[in-house]
């Protein structure tokens, strides 16, 4: 059996007292002081993730940007040099390979964050796509990535000297102490803040140092227990759960992380076929009526007929009550009652339509 890989920070963690758990292959933690505490500092106050198992790959070369926009949904047409985009890769089928980040440093470069897991896959089918003048490079275990989020992400990072001043989806190159990073803002929570692409021979000092200037704020070292609560209350998904090879854009309503008017893209044809069909199942959002706590694979029912099933769920901290995204018929509708088995019970939820939380993602400083 492999072992897990370990981030560049895996010592503060362990003197952190993290609980630890694997995702994609790396042991990453999954609380500190606890998933509610973390998920309510970030909504309130400021958090730091370590997502160093994020996947990093660079394109470069001649026409790299094109060449990376054959194969992606989205359009990179659609923004400039210096900023970043939500994109998926898909297969044949249009179901998808993964979603990432696509960050577009020049028509020559583009920097992708994938999916830990995922990784490999996607810089091997993107390394048999290119042309020769381009490269694609693994460049997964040279770089740390920490994630700053929240409402006072600002104050922390602008405490270093780092920029703040950036527009939603936007990155700056900058020098700390000798040491160059990208700050991008970005993140996965819905709140105001920032992801630091960062040389992993440098995570430890900006990590130590990001939690020193955080501390006025109330900052707390945060794990992925809190990063999934977080994304599920904003109803982002989860590579695995709300997507996968055989779940779609078009049937995780994403549609508008497709760049329909462009040319061609890797599913290209099946994802325009099954926009037009309008059938299959839809991600939609369940809120809970009752007392019931949803999880990944439950049952949902709307008068005693099967109608989906839960692909993420839990307890939402901001709210109080569970919340789920799940995959159902289209002849559900926003605002149905419809049922999840838990435990052999039928708790009731109603049919709503994500964000379950208002996000602050775009809120300026």
């Amino acid at each position: 059996m492999t072992e897990p890989l370990h981030s560049p920070l895996h010592d503060r963690h362990v003197a952190l007292g993290a609980k630890f758990s694997e995702f994609g292959g790396w042991l990453m933690p999954l609380q500190y002081s606890g998933v509610v505490a973390e998920h309510r500092a970030v909504r309130t106050a400021v958090g730091i993730f370590d997502v160093s198992h994020l996947g990093k790959l660079r394109i470069s070369g001649e026409g790299a940007a094109d060449f990376v926009n054959r194969c992606i949904t989205n359009d990179l047409g659609r923004i400039t040099p210096g900023h970043a985009q939500y994109t998926l890769l898909c297969n044949e089928v249009g179901g998808v390979v993964d979603d990432l980040i696509s960050y577009l440093v020049s028509p020559e470069e583009v920097f992708l964050i994938p999916n830990a897991a995922n990784t490999t896959t996607v810089g091997e089918l993107l390394a048999a796509a290119a042309p020769s003048r381009v490269t694609v490079a693994n460049e997964h275990r040279d770089h740390a990535v920490l994630a700053v989020q929240g409402t006072s992400s600002d104050e922390t990072l602008a405490a270093l000297g780092l920029p703040v001043d950036l527009d939603y989806l936007s990155f700056a190159e900058a020098t700390w102490n000798g040491v160059e990073l990208v700050v991008c803002r970005t993140g996965y929570t819905g709140e105001r803040g920032y992801e630091l692409v960062v040389p992993a021979a440098a995570a430890g000092r900006v990590w130590d140092q990001v939690l020193a200037a955080g501390a006025e704020y109330d900052i707390l070292p945060c794990g992925l227990g809190a990063r999934d609560t977080l994304r599920t209350e904003m109803g982002y998904p989860l590579h695995g759960h709300d997507l996968s090879p055989e779940i779609s854009p078009v049937m995780a309503n994403l549609g508008w992380a497709v760049g329909w008017d462009k040319t061609d893209f890797w599913g290209a044809a099946a994802l325009r076929e099954q926009r037009a069909a309008k059938s299959g199942p839809l991600s939609r959002g369940l809120k809970s009526l009752g007392r019931g706590i949803p999880r990944p694979g439950m049952v949902v029912r709307r008068d005693g007929t099967d109608v989906g099933e839960v692909t993420s769920g839990t307890f939402s901290p901001t709210l109080g009550t569970g919340i789920a995204l799940a995959l159902l018929d289209r002849s559900v509708s926003l605002g149905d009652q419809v049922d999840v088995v838990v435990r052999d019970r039928l708790e009731p939820f109603e049919v709503v339509k994500p964000p379950f939380v208002e996000p602050g993602v775009r809120e300026a400083a």
